[in-house]
């Protein structure tokens, strides 16, 4: 098996967390050029949606879509990371965090793909608007939950917040956010956020 992806992609580097995590070192990481506008070849014959990450099989199709492929590894590995007895949690934060990235991930692709010209601002701040909400939320209901045993909640927020250092850091996601930005201050320094950190 191989990992397609991009280093910049939080979808990716939360793959590459668990992957990391759990401890798994028979799947390579192999960078591929992919963007809405069509990636590389590699890329679309092994997704057909173009999209990342996408974990290539031996003699099965390749899985895709960052949740699916993060369910498939941590079941191969016996991780742990989407623990049953918190099972509901898990995935609404993993999906809270991913809701984040899809948001990010947008504005950026709009202003890179995109003459300035026709740039629609409106979108762009509807867009910023999920974002806060979802960290509003965070930091009121699921800081318990973010202190807990590491599950991929907790990376899939993680991988999030990098994000947004990343692209949006003209933006403060930190600003009334003291219990979110402290949890995260500690969270990044995990040897496997050190070492999926997009430069």
């Amino acid at each position: 098996m191989e990992l397609l992806g991009s280093d910049a992609s939080p979808f990716v580097r939360k793959a590459r967390v668990l992957i990391a995590e759990a401890g798994i070192t028979d799947v390579p990481y192999v960078q591929v050029t992919a963007t809405p506008m069509g990636g590389e070849e590699r890329l679309n014959s092994a997704n057909p949606l173009g999209k990342i990450p996408a974990l290539v099989r031996d003699e099965a199709p390749t899985i895709y879509d960052s949740n699916v492929v993060c369910r498939f590894l941590d079941d191969r590995a016996g991780a742990g990371l989407y623990p049953q007895e918190r099972l509901w949690e898990t995935l609404t934060l993993e999906a809270t965090g991913d809701g984040i990235m899809e948001a990010a991930v947008g504005i950026v692709y709009e202003k890179r793909l995109r003459p300035e010209e026709l740039w629609w601002n409106d979108w762009f701040d509807a867009q910023w608007v999920k974002v806060t909400r979802a960290l509003d939320g965070l930091e009121r209901q699921w800081m318990s939950h973010l202190h807990g045993p590491l599950d991929m909640g907790q990376v899939s927020i993680g991988c999030a917040l990098g994000y947004l250092d990343l692209r949006h850091k003209d933006r403060d996601w930190r600003e009334g956010r003291e219990a979110l930005a402290t949890w995260y201050a500690g969270f990044a320094e995990r040897p496997a956020m050190v070492a999926t950190a997009p430069e």
